[in-house]
């Protein structure tokens, strides 16, 4: 997949057995609330409006389904970490997710985003490692990249790439990319890191069959 010549919204999944029927690999966006996921994923896709974000954060519990080029799904996982969220909602979150990772086999890649600006979070470090427990390839998209000077820039993926180098040379980890949704910088190195994890999945189920 070079290019996005189509995509739309195909349904938003609260129960696991709501999942599509027509199963094709899927491409995850996660992270928590406010991190960019909605803009990340309508960059990708060239649309304006195709995924939108809650007016009120932490709201969205749905797993949504955007269906790419006939041929895959882009998934946006709901977003966690936010404070007015209750206890309750967190905990379903939890197992909701959990669950849908557990599936294993159609999801060729997870994005696991978090604001450049910014440390990890408990939760986002929890879900890293639920990727890499269950083995999901992922890649490290540093959102909101021109709010930062290019030297300090420079200067935290050095610190991400020093912090997460384990994940990088010997877990699931496939790399660290910067984004910027108002210069698009970064959208053609996600764009190839896709193409890659679709080719290995794809070609990992046909050495399986």
């Amino acid at each position: 997949m070079t290019k996005i010549t189509s995509a739309e919204f195909l349904q938003g999944v609260a129960d696991l057995r709501q999942l599509p029927k027509r199963e094709l690999k899927e491409v995850l966006f996660i992270g928590r609330s406010n991190v960019g996921k909605s803009s990340l994923l309508n960059k990708l896709c060239n649309r304006k409006n195709l995924a939108r974000s809650s007016a009120t954060p932490g709201k969205t519990r749905e797993i949504n389904y955007y269906l790419i080029n006939d041929d895959l799904y882009f998934v946006d996982l709901p977003g966690y970490g936010y404070a007015k969220v209750p206890e309750q909602m967190r905990a379903g979150w939890k197992k909701l997710i959990e669950d849908f990772l557990k599936r294993g086999e159609p999801i060729a890649l997870a994005m696991q985003l978090i604001d450049s600006r910014q440390e990890p979070t408990p939760l986002d470090l929890m879900m890293m490692d639920w990727l890499e427990y269950y083995e999901i390839p992922y890649v490290l998209v540093l959102t909101k990249s021109d709010k930062l000077p290019v030297s300090k820039l420079a200067r935290q993926i050095d610190a991400y790439k020093e912090r997460f180098n384990s994940q990088l040379t010997e877990g699931c980890c496939r790399g660290i990319v910067p984004f910027s949704v108002v210069s698009a910088d970064g959208k053609g190195d996600l764009m190839k890191v896709i193409e890659q994890s679709l080719k290995e999945s794809r070609r990992e189920k046909k050495e399986a069959v």
